[in-house]
């Protein structure tokens, strides 16, 4: 949890350099390639998950068949997804108004590394090894931070390429402590396991991770499509500090999983840990709620500058909707780690409200924001009502 506070903090300064030496308009694309990485990390979630869950249950002489087979695969998916981005680029570049596809492409080359890293870290977080789990998520940090930063001093110029750059080599980064793959290894699956199992937790773990992807990051791609980059720039920036209540939810998640599935595998009952993390995420939400309602202009001119205060009205709805989603998720999760999985479908629902919602009612950043909460207050109410249905 220490380590996870000190990363998110890392990447909390790494955003804010950037929003401050950029500026608003140059800002929109750095945010746009930050938002990606997001959209990556979700999907690079699905094999970490899915190894967690599969190395919690097995025998640890196990393991290593595991990995090495769930490794062959996520390479594959890696490389044929950055594949997709690669040639896509100047398409990409077109839709979202950035300033070259070189950035994109920069970028598609880290998607297999980031694959590969997911099932190495997927491991540790079965086998509960926090420590081995904390280092490859801070090398990753550091490292972006370090060589962004060093990028921007020696070139000056084309700073999405560079932030692109930075991302790429801090996923290297991040591969450490790193498990050798052996791809020759990949054809025996191990004793007592059901791959069609493992098949069927990857997939719903990657429907649910999609949810995410739209719920999380949909906001950003859609402003920077319908709006002008400096108007783009500002609401990256809010939507930064209005997210400081999931990336800190996330250590919970972390925590919850393993500890859910190895109560469920002794026996023993599960609803406390999840009343724990409600509590905590609850309590975590209402402070920062209330101090970006009581002072969100010094929290904006302290974190990025006068340049950003015409979003300070915005600040406390937009971290409303984020601390609604964020408590919602730790039900899913929750139910996820028990093989229940009606709730990924209303998490997929209103995801895709809420894209449909921004399409059509953009007419400011405001009803965009307020869009969110209303949609977020739905997917909360469902989830409360699905948990005490099955509590019955």
């Amino acid at each position: 949890m220490l380590s996870a506070l000190l990363v998110n903090g890392g990447n909390y300064i790494y955003n804010l350099l950037l929003g401050r030496i950029l500026g608003p308009e140059a800002f929109a694309d750095a945010a746009l390639l930050v938002t990606l990485l997001l959209v990556l990390s979700f999907l690079g979630m699905t094999f970490q998950l899915v190894t967690a869950k599969f190395v919690a249950t097995l025998p640890s002489d196990q393991w290593d068949v595991f990995r090495n087979r769930i490794g062959a695969f996520a390479l594959l998916i890696g490389c044929l997804l950055g594949a997709v981005v690669f040639f896509s680029a100047p398409m990409l570049q077109n839709i979202l108004h950035t300033e070259n596809a070189l950035m994109f492409r920069i970028f598609a080359v880290g998607v297999p590394i980031y694959f590969v890293m997911s099932v190495n870290r997927g491991q540790y977080q079965g086998e509960e090894s926090f420590a081995k789990l904390a280092i490859s998520y801070q090398l990753e940090m550091w490292g972006r931070l370090g060589i962004t930063l060093l990028a921007f001093l020696v070139i000056r110029d084309h700073f999405g390429a560079l932030v692109s750059f930075g991302i790429l080599v801090s996923l290297v980064f991040g591969l450490f402590p790193y498990k050798k793959l052996s791809l020759a290894k990949t054809a025996k699956a191990p004793i007592g396991l059901e791959w069609s199992k493992v098949r069927s937790f990857m997939l719903i773990t990657a429907g649910y991770e999609l949810t995410q992807i739209i719920i999380n990051n949909s906001d950003i791609i859609l402003v920077k499509h319908f709006f002008e980059a400096q108007e783009a720039g500002l609401y990256a920036s809010l939507a930064l500090i209005g997210r400081v209540v999931y990336f800190v939810a996330w250590m919970f998640v972390m925590l919850l999983l393993p500890t859910v599935v190895r109560l469920k595998k002794e026996g023993k009952p599960t609803g406390h840990i999840l009343f724990k993390y409600v509590g905590y995420i609850g309590l975590l939400s209402t402070a920062i709620v209330l101090a970006c309602a009581l002072f969100p202009e010094l929290i904006i001119t302290l974190l990025f500058g006068d340049a950003y205060l015409s979003m300070a009205s915005l600040l406390w709805q937009y971290a409303l909707a984020t601390s609604l989603f964020a408590v919602a998720n730790i039900f899913t999760y929750y139910f996820l780690s028990l093989d229940h999985y009606k709730p990924i479908l209303f998490s997929a629902v209103m995801g895709v409200s809420q894209i449909v919602l921004i399409v059509l009612f953009h007419s400011s950043l405001a009803m965009v924001v307020q869009l969110q909460i209303l949609v977020m207050l739905v997917l909360l109410a469902v989830q409360i009502l699905y948990f005490l249905s099955h509590r019955r």
